[in-house]
C-alpha cells in the first residue's frame, strides 16, 4: 500500500472499523490531484463535487466579502479534509473558494463514492455522519471564536491547531483568519515577545 492510501486509511481508521475487503474496494474508488501553489481547487459559486484529503500541503478556505476583500476562514493542513460541505451535499453554487497556499496533493472522494460508502461499507453511514459532525464542529468553533475570543486568544488557538502554520504561509493570510489587519497582527506578535 502506498503511504497516500496509508494515511488515508490511518485518518479513517480513528473514525471506522474497514477490514482490507471495504479498504480495497473504498481505496480503488480514490481519485488524486496535485496542485500549485496558489491555484484555486474550488471557485465560489461553483459546484463542490468532492471533499478534498490534504495528503501534504496546506488548503485555506475563504470567501470574499461585500468590500471585494478575501476572508480565511480555515486551514486545512496533511491528514484533514476541505471542502464546502453544504455546496456538496446539496449540489448548490460554493459560498467559499479554496485555494492551495503550498504545492499541495489531494485524494477526492465524490459525493458518489460517499453515497455508494454508505451502501457498501458496514460502518459507511456512520463515517457520513462523523465526517458531518467534523465540519459542523469546525465551522462552529471558528464563528464562536470570532464572537467570543480576543485577537490574542484566537492567536494561541491558531498555534495550538496548526503548530506550524507561521513558517508555512503569508501572514496577511493569517491575519484575515484571525480577522485582524496585518498591522494588528504584527503588533500582537511583537507584545507576545
Amino acid at each position: 500500500m502506498n503511504s497516500a492510501n496509508e494515511s488515508i486509511r490511518e485518518l479513517l481508521s480513528q473514525y471506522v472499523e474497514l477490514n482490507d475487503d471495504e479498504w480495497d474496494y473504498f481505496s480503488s474508488m480514490l481519485r488524486f490531484r496535485k496542485v500549485r501553489k496558489g491555484e484555486i481547487v474550488l471557485s465560489e459559486g461553483s459546484l463542490s463535487s468532492d471533499i478534498y484529503f490534504v495528503l501534504n500541503g496546506v488548503l485555506r478556505t475563504y470567501f470574499t466579502n461585500e468590500n471585494g476583500e478575501e476572508k480565511t476562514f480555515h486551514f486545512s493542513l496533511e491528514n484533514t479534509f476541505a471542502t464546502d460541505y453544504e455546496s456538496f451535499l446539496k449540489g448548490s453554487h460554493s459560498k467559499y473558494s479554496i485555494q492551495a497556499l503550498e504545492d499541495t496533493n489531494l485524494a477526492l472522494i465524490s459525493i458518489d463514492m460517499l453515497n455508494d460508502t454508505y451502501k457498501s461499507i458496514r460502518e459507511g453511514e456512520k463515517l457520513g455522519r462523523i465526517i458531518a459532525e467534523k465540519y459542523f464542529f469546525l465551522w462552529s468553533g471558528v464563528i464562536q471564536d470570532i464572537y467570543m475570543l480576543t485577537p490574542l486568544e484566537r492567536y494561541n488557538n491558531m498555534k495550538c491547531q496548526f503548530p506550524d502554520i507561521l513558517q508555512r504561509i503569508s501572514q496577511h493570510y493569517i491575519a484575515s483568519y484571525l480577522n485582524i489587519t496585518p498591522v494588528h497582527l504584527s503588533r500582537l506578535k511583537r507584545s507576545i515577545l
